[in-house]
């Protein structure tokens, strides 16, 4: 059975992040709550051509904790340093998965090299909340370079898929996760079609990042914008009406309530102000895995 379509959602509106990342936020907990759960935000940075520069261009040192982040690099590359000593540079098709859980600090610049060379540069975060018996876990950072990403041909020639996460036609991705959840990266050739199975009872979204695409019965999805799905059924036709980059995430829901304030996400309004005064008192924190 296909699944329907609940809503396409998409932002013109961009905002800089310190000034290394020109964002726009394509979906967010703030206005579609539990229906994209356990997802809770997604910011595509890019497209956007940067001049060579000798300044660090990024954002500093800033707090997280109660969920994860999730980097994809498209176009650039992207250094990472964090409270707990983790820390390293990713390129284009490389993966940044950081666990903050009970408490993570870290820093996200442009890399030495790309800041000196300028050029174009493209990439997505998403963050993946979770579940309250692991909130306060330890911190934990996983690298995974391009190498290490399973491809997967799409049948009838359509393309290829990159599995981040979860699994796909048998592959699965390296990416580690508190709850079941996919993120499968599809680059499709033009005037390709493809039907996509995906888990029954699992939150889904098709994020369109570069291309236009036909969903369903005609439904049109173009770049930067997100297709949101109905949990049941479990199938979805994808046509590229030219090459086409999307995103797929899947996730099992998180069924407990959703309270955040910027960089916190947690379950009461208790728990957001005890991680700001953790924050602020130096006992922010926790031990890493």
């Amino acid at each position: 059975m296909a699944k329907k379509i609940l809503g396409r959602y998409s932002n013109e509106r961009q905002h800089w992040v310190g000034d290394g990342f020109p964002v726009r936020s394509l979906f967010s907990y703030n206005t579609l709550g539990a229906h994209i759960s356990p997802f809770l935000l997604l910011d595509y940075a890019g497209p956007h051509t940067f001049e060579p520069t000798d300044k660090r261009r990024g954002v500093g040192r800033h707090p997280h904790r109660g969920f994860e982040t999730v980097t994809i690099v498209y176009e650039g590359e992207v250094e990472h340093r964090d409270s707990a000593g983790n820390g390293g540079v990713i390129g284009p098709g490389d993966v940044q998965w950081m666990t903050a859980a009970g408490g993570i600090i870290h820093e996200e610049y442009h890399s030495p090299g790309f800041a000196r060379t300028g050029g174009p540069f493209r990439m997505v975060q998403l963050w993946v909340n979770l579940p309250a018996k692991h909130k306060m876990a330890p911190g934990g950072y996983q690298g995974i370079p391009r190498a290490d990403i399973p491809v997967v041909p799409l049948p009838k020639g359509a393309g290829k898929a990159r599995i981040i996460a979860g699994e796909y036609r048998g592959a699965k991705g390296p990416a580690k996760t508190f709850t079941p959840i996919n993120v499968w990266d599809l680059a499709l050739k033009a005037d390709a079609d493809v039907t996509l199975d995906l888990p029954v009872g699992h939150t889904a979204m098709l994020v369109v990042l570069a291309g236009h695409v036909t969903i369903g019965d005609g439904h049109a999805a173009g770049a930067a914008d997100v297709v949101l799905l109905e949990r049941d059924g479990r199938d979805v036709d994808v046509h590229a009406d030219g090459e086409a980059t999307l995103l797929i995430l899947t996730g099992e829901p998180i069924d407990e309530p959703i309270v955040g304030y910027g960089p916190f996400v947690m379950n009461t309004e208790a728990e957001v102000r005890q991680a700001a005064e953790d924050f602020n008192t130096g006992r922010f924190v926790t031990p890493t895995a």
